[in-house]
């Protein structure tokens, strides 16, 4: 305990003087000890991909699994406490079955993202619980439907009051990050864990704005970017765990599904020759600068 949050990181109810949140910040350094988690939106879909540490080599290959399925249009993948990761992934199995229940259907990705961020966001509040020491990205894909016209902000009616937006949907992939404070953001690609700025570096290369990367492309991208962010020297060995929610014509049937074995083990492949191309071509660098030199 530093000197800094010595009074103040006794309680979730109590700021310090400059405004923190001690235990909140100290929930969020238990999720920068966890393995690595990426999420990645495409444009006919969503991949979801974590580094799962091997704690034991005893451990059976497959165990302690990190990614859930919540309903079936939709996943979650945790970084941190894998106890709270657990809880939070059944607290979204109610939320979505209390959905179901009450609107007889599926929920929508965004609102479960929202009830979620308000639940973790509870914790942060009262003295006799503790923050979630976990953060979770959430993957969806909603049921595309025309936009109407009503009710929408910023589009503007094209067809008459009452009519639709041309060349508008709602619906499609989403993606959410929800962290101990509470506070969630919706995402072309986000990253978190141990190795999340690494991991961002490589996800901002790709450019996920523009909506052209594919599913099979984002998991083979997916696959790479949690190589790169493992750090051999530092960390232990880590089993890659994926899965993927596709558009109703893709290979998921809007499903979310663990990514099949053949497709996981030829991404890991190529993850690793890209390394080994990197690690070349550093290689080639450094000796070409002391021949300089």
């Amino acid at each position: 305990m530093t000197s800094i949050g010595t009074g103040y990181d006794l309680s979730n109810s109590v700021f310090s003087p400059d405004g923190r949140n001690f235990q909140v910040e100290y929930a969020v350094k238990a999720v920068e000890n966890g393995g690595t988690a990426v999420g990645i939106r495409c444009k006919d879909g969503v991949v979801l991909a974590v580094e799962k540490i091997i704690t034991s080599k005893l451990l059976k290959p497959g165990a302690n699994k990190r990614i859930a399925t919540v309903d079936r249009h939709v996943g979650i993948v945790s970084a941190g406490l894998v106890p709270d990761g657990r809880h939070f992934v059944s607290r979204a199995r109610d939320e979505a079955s209390s959905w179901r229940g009450t609107y007889k259907g599926p929920i929508p990705t965004s609102a479960l993202a929202n009830r979620l961020g308000g639940y973790v966001q509870a914790y942060t509040l009262y003295s006799s619980v503790r923050p979630f020491g976990v953060t979770a990205i959430v993957g969806g894909w909603d049921t595309e439907a025309e936009l109407p016209v009503d009710g929408q902000v910023g589009t503007g009616p094209k067809s008459g009051s009452g009519g639709k937006v041309e060349g508008a949907k709602a619906g499609g992939p989403g993606l959410y990050m929800i962290e101990p404070s509470g506070l969630y953001w919706g995402y072309y690609g986000a990253a978190t864990g141990k190795g999340r700025q690494a991991a961002k570096a490589e996800l901002e290369k790709l450019d996920l704005a523009s909506g052209n990367l594919s599913l099979a492309d984002g998991v083979k991208e997916a696959a790479r970017i949690i190589y790169v962010a493992h750090e051999d020297s530092k960390d232990k060995d880590f089993e890659l765990e994926m899965s993927w929610i596709s558009s109703m014509d893709g290979p998921t049937k809007g499903r979310h599904e663990e990514v099949p074995k053949e497709l996981l083990e030829e991404a890991e492949k190529a993850a690793k020759r890209s390394l080994e191309g990197d690690d070349e071509e550093e290689e080639d660098k450094g000796q070409g600068e002391q021949m300089e030199e």
